[in-house]
């Protein structure tokens, strides 16, 4: 008689989607995402009551911003490219696989016939989707706010939709790395935010080819094409001089998101996870 065979890796890891989301997003942790892409919606809403009354214009490091697109795409650069994105990434990209290991649920995990390395695949998928429920609709929130200072909706739509592309592709990519760190060390989270606050900002303020050794670096090649083309975004770019084509981008993100997935399921399936009692 013959034995039922196992089921593939892209079947496995929708059956750990589906285990993992409810979790995901009835966790502690998306009450913290819930607070980070929060601050950027009440930024928003006091720079609207500031210029509805106190003038049409305001000033970052001496630099007149002017109209909502102008102040948009600065406020998705600050906070969204440049903080909530990589943190996020950092926070649940790293507990993909460390927090299966300290609650000692991973092994429930391995004893089911799927692949090892399709729950993390399942994992990842479930913290995209989680983490693009709760972003995007902020993004938009703070879109609808800003906007409507010296802007038009409906010119500024296809903008929109370029950030909430390149803010989804980051969000991928930081997950990616990360979910591949917490599936090698045993303290992912410190080695995650030494990178995302440390070394990632350390590298991007000097000239060099070291910042090719981070996900900034090629982030930053998509943004100009979705900011406004202002004194804003000659601001920004005088801090960060060296910006990547746009196809360099595509490529390096590319490989970084699916080597980092791949070489994360890789680790899963390999190692052994010795549980502390």
């Amino acid at each position: 008689m013959n034995s039922k065979p196992s089921p593939g890796l892209l079947y496995s890891a929708m059956r750990i989607f589906d285990l993992s989301l409810g979790e995901m997003l009835w966790s502690r942790r998306t009450i913290f995402m819930f607070l980070v892409v929060g601050v950027p919606v009440l930024m928003a809403a006091i720079v609207r009551v500031v210029i509805a009354v106190g003038g049409s214009t305001m000033k970052v490091n001496s630099v007149a911003v002017t109209g909502g697109p102008a102040i948009f795409g600065l406020m998705i650069w600050a906070f969204y490219v440049r903080f909530a994105v990589p943190v996020l990434g950092a926070f649940y990209g790293t507990a993909l696989i460390a927090d299966e290991v300290d609650d000692k649920t991973i092994t429930y995990l391995f004893t089911r016939p799927i692949p090892r390395g399709a729950v993390l695949v399942g994992k990842f998928l479930a913290y995209l989707v989680c983490t693009l429920c709760v972003v995007l609709p902020s993004i938009m929130m703070v879109w609808l706010i800003i906007i409507p200072m010296g802007g038009s909706l409906g010119e500024s739509f296809p903008d929109l939709i370029k950030d909430l592309g390149i803010l989804a592709v980051g969000l991928a990519v930081y997950g990616a790395v990360f979910a591949f760190v917490g599936s090698a060390v045993k303290r992912p989270l410190l080695v995650s935010l030494f990178f995302v606050i440390g070394w990632e900002n350390a590298v991007m303020a000097f000239p060099g080819y070291l910042k090719r050794f981070t996900v900034a670096y090629y982030v930053q090649g998509l943004v100009p094409h979705a900011m406004p083309n202002d004194s804003t975004v000659s601001l920004v770019q005088r801090i960060f001089q060296e910006t990547p084509s746009l196809s360099e981008s595509v490529i390096g993100m590319a490989v970084i998101l699916f080597g980092f997935l791949w070489l994360g399921a890789r680790t899963v399936s390999r190692r052994e996870y010795v549980l502390e009692q």
